[in-house]
């Protein structure tokens, strides 16, 4: 027993040396991991969780966790059968948990604070994936801080974070979609004319009522000639965009485990969600950016007319008789929602309830209304979103690292947050913009 025991604690020592060298040299080279190194990993990390199992069937649990103490090793030994992952690695979420529940329940979780003393980090231990960005420092001592949450009160953490969020509803309306490319190509319909009529039975097959005789089209000349309709569409290729964001903490906040779920689920995912509700409106097209509804050619405009009430159903008009659609949606920035609240008649009586009442919420003209900070005052939307795509390319997914700048030295790991999707328009007449400033 002695022997086996001894044996398979140099496997794990010889993969978790051979997987430290490759991350050290790529940390001192300042690059990411190449394909072949990543491969070398992977491989060395499996072998190491297989010598691991078995070492964990012929010595207890107890004696395990402190031989690996010893090891000092900052990579994770465990491989969860039913976790999804990207090419590179990344932790992909199932969609029944939360982000920040599926994180600190992981193999890679739960393996390096495996390699903890009491669940503490020390100072020489590694945390090791890969970095980007700066923002402003969660720690587990300043009381404007991550110190203000010292008491683990996860429903206290999350309600301090909810007073800056907003809600995002923009994703329950338009069409969802996947891809597994980097690049989307995907049809928009321009314009249509149908010319469809009664056709009468042709009466002769000689000129001039054969095709391109004169006068063979006037008033359908002897009779058989069908009119032409036309379709007008455009291939449209669309990138897939990456959005991310990164917050450093200390490793003193990286062994909470209830702190760093609430920070993943109610600060770094939500990030990514509202940058992403804010491109599928404003995203200009450029650089990075997706190409937002404000700015695709072909949406309808709809003027201010007498007020508020009137403009917004002239609106839902114009995507009913040009865009042949069924409005789904409105969207409304909250100081126009507030307006249209406001609305009162020529008594005093105000349209939707007044203070007593639910007020436009729920719906506006039969149509649901979204209230967001996406849409700019001033300005507002109606369309059939179920004509605008969101096509996932990866989740939102978390990685972490103390391999920035002088994160090591000063006890402090980043944790990344990203995800990458594509965003079309596969009619732009089914939606208007709309003038809401008198």
């Amino acid at each position: 027993m002695t022997v086996k025991i001894d044996d398979l604690t140099d496997q794990i020592k010889h993969h978790l040396t051979e997987a430290r060298a490759i991350a050290a040299k790529a940390e001192n080279e300042d690059r990411d991991f190449t394909d072949t190194e990543r491969t070398a990993l992977n491989e060395h990390m499996a072998k190491a969780t297989a010598a691991k199992d078995d070492l964990a069937k012929a010595k207890g649990d107890a004696t395990l966790r402190s031989a690996l103490s010893d090891l000092g090793d900052d990579i994770a030994l465990n491989e969860k059968s039913g976790e999804k992952r990207t090419p590179s690695g990344l932790i992909v979420p199932d969609p029944q948990t939360s982000l920040g529940e599926h994180f600190v329940k992981s193999a890679e979780y739960a393996a390096l604070m495996g390699t903890t003393a009491n669940g503490q980090f020390g100072a020489k231990q590694r945390v090791q994936s890969l970095p980007v960005g700066y923002k402003s420092l969660v720690t587990g001592l300043s009381d404007t801080s991550g110190g203000a949450f010292v008491n683990n009160d996860v429903r206290g953490l999350q309600v301090a974070l909810d007073a800056f969020q907003r809600p995002l509803r923009l994703r329950d309306v338009v069409t969802p979609g996947t891809t597994t490319s980097d690049t989307v190509d995907y049809v928009r319909m321009t314009s249509t004319t149908n010319n469809a009529a009664p056709v009468a039975e042709a009466t002769s097959s000689a000129a001039p009522t054969a095709p391109g005789g004169a006068g063979a089209l006037v008033n359908n000349a002897g009779g058989g000639y069908k009119p032409e309709s036309a379709l007008a569409a455009a291939k449209i290729t669309t990138p897939v965009r990456t959005i991310a964001h990164w917050i450093p903490i200390t490793k003193r906040a990286l062994s909470d485990a209830a702190q760093i779920r609430t920070l993943i689920d109610a600060f770094l995912r939500y990030g990514l969600e509202e940058e992403l509700e804010d491109q599928m409106i404003s995203g200009d097209g450029t650089g990075e950016n997706f190409e937002g509804l404000s700015n695709v050619s072909g949406v309808q405009a709809q003027a201010w007319d007498t007020n508020l009430l009137t403009t917004t159903r002239k609106a839902k008009t114009k995507v009913r008789l040009v865009g042949r659609s069924i409005a789904n949606a409105y969207l409304f920035n909250p100081a126009d929602l507030e307006s249209i609240d406001l609305l009162q008649d020529n008594e005093a009586r105000y349209y939707f309830g007044g203070p007593a009442g639910v007020g436009t919420a729920g719906t506006l003209w039969g149509v649901p209304v979204i209230e967001t900070e996406a849409v700019p005052a001033g300005t507002g939307y109606v369309g059939d979103f179920r004509k605008a795509i969101l096509w996932d390319r990866e989740q939102a997914s978390i990685q972490m690292t103390d391999s920035h700048a002088d994160f090591f030295v000063r006890n402090l790991v980043a944790i990344l947050a990203e995800m990458r999707a594509a965003f079309g328009v596969l009619q732009p007449n089914a939606f208007v913009e709309i003038d809401l400033t008198a």
